[in-house]
């Protein structure tokens, strides 16, 4: 049996107050910091990391396509951006034959540089590939942005900036890592008219 209309679209009411809440009540300093990290490696040329699980993982390419392409004014005047979720033969070699705790750690390992940036999408903030990969990147110099929800578990103390939503809410953790990567995206394309 069909739900009436009524009720689904007050479903949906309730989605879009709880998600107005969470970013009228939320804190832009860590988002801030992020945005002028992300500038500094735009005009240094160090690479930016992404990482994250099931739905974080698309947002991670997604973002990727944002700061690679999306921000620029000229051809191939980009960030060099690197979505680590994205190659599925490293990600299935990897967990099949070190583990998939690892699978983000062992590409930083190889091209990661001190001075870049990881930013790890997390609506738990516990997945053992992401407190792998905060680690194995403050290990290297890289310096590190965790985007969480709920309590922002082991990478809120881990990360270097934590940005956490205390929201207990999947979809909206999620939703608020594209918020996050949108306000950047048009922040950077709106400053640098003419990046080369």
């Amino acid at each position: 049996m069909t739900a009436p209309h009524g009720r689904a679209e007050l479903q949906f009411a309730d989605y879009a107050t709880r998600l107005q809440k969470v970013l009228q009540g939320a804190s832009w300093d860590g988002v801030e910091s992020l945005a002028r990290d992300l500038l500094q490696c735009w005009q240094s040329r160090h690479q930016v990391f992404l990482c994250g699980n099931g739905g974080s993982a698309g947002n991670a390419i997604h973002l990727a396509n944002d700061f690679l392409y999306g921000i620029s004014k000229t051809f191939g005047a980009g960030l060099r951006v690197s979505a680590l979720p994205a190659n599925s033969s490293v990600i299935t070699c990897l967990a099949n034959d070190v583990g998939y705790d690892a699978i983000f750690s062992a590409q930083l390992a190889v091209q990661a540089r001190r001075g870049d940036v990881l930013i790890a999408l997390s609506g738990s903030g516990n997945s053992p590939n992401i407190l792998k990969a905060l680690e194995q990147a403050k290990s290297m110099g890289v310096k590190t942005y965790a985007i969480l929800g709920y309590s922002g578990g082991k990478a809120k103390a881990m990360a270097d900036v934590p940005i956490h939503f205390p929201v207990d809410d999947m979809q909206l953790s999620e939703d608020l890592q594209l918020v996050v990567g949108h306000m950047i995206m048009q922040w950077l394309y709106q400053g640098r008219p003419n990046q080369g």
